[in-house]
């Protein structure tokens, strides 16, 4: 991945249908994240309340992905590498009992940007040694509702173990606000992975601002169309 992309991974927004509030659509939610200033988006549908027809996924996967192209955002499909590759998205992201990573890469055979999620300092390291994997997804820092099977929550420390260890861009996952990224390192970790934080926010764009100040990084801005 190169500098360009890395720094595309800044504020990473995953969301599927499951992750909704009332009386909002995906589409529109993920177009206010966009005007808020997100870089990557991962479209992951899983759990109880999460679309069940393949069909479905594949035209609400479109969908999503053309709000994408319109602002230049990365757009991923979590786990599913069949829809990436059928739907030509920017990447795919996948955790460590998924389908094995080197199954994963054979199959894109360079088509896709990778990311790994990793939760042990042995699965940072051993990702280092495979040149296909683009990122690292770390966590969950902290306890999070949005995933059901998630590890037990690493805390700030070890999340910046395994960060220090990473020679791949890192993005940190799991239960971050704004207030508890504020000490995050942010010489070591690239990005930060939102769910509820924006799916419950009553001001995304201001959710994201305030992202933005603890990640010293600019203000945001509308992107362009």
């Amino acid at each position: 991945m190169n500098a360009f992309q890395a720094n595309k991974l800044a504020l990473y927004f995953i969301a599927g249908t499951q992750d909704l509030a009332p009386n909002q659509t995906l589409p529109e939610l993920l177009e206010k994240a966009i005007r808020g200033g997100i870089t990557a988006f991962q479209y992951r549908e899983k759990g109880p309340n999460s679309l069940k027809d393949a069909h479905a996924v594949e035209e609400m996967a479109r969908t999503l992905q053309m709000i994408c192209r319109k602002y230049q955002v990365l757009f991923f499909i979590n786990d599913d590498l069949e829809l990436a590759l059928t739907i030509q998205a920017d990447g795919v992201h996948v955790g460590q009992t998924d389908q094995p990573i080197q199954d994963v890469i054979a199959r894109s055979a360079g088509q896709l940007m990778i990311g790994l999620s990793c939760h042990q300092l042995a699965e940072v390291q051993a990702a280092n040694n495979i040149p296909e994997v683009d990122y690292v997804g770390i966590g969950p820092v902290f306890k999070t509702s949005s995933k059901s099977d998630a590890e037990p929550p690493l805390g700030i420390e070890a999340l910046h173990v395994l960060a220090a260890a990473s020679t791949k861009p890192v993005v940190a996952i799991g239960g971050l606000t704004p207030q508890n990224i504020s000490t995050f390192d942010f010489n070591a970790i690239t990005g930060i992975a939102l769910i509820s934080a924006l799916t419950q926010s009553d001001d995304i764009a201001q959710t994201l601002n305030l992202c933005r100040q603890a990640m010293h990084l600019v203000d945001c801005q509308t992107p362009s169309e």
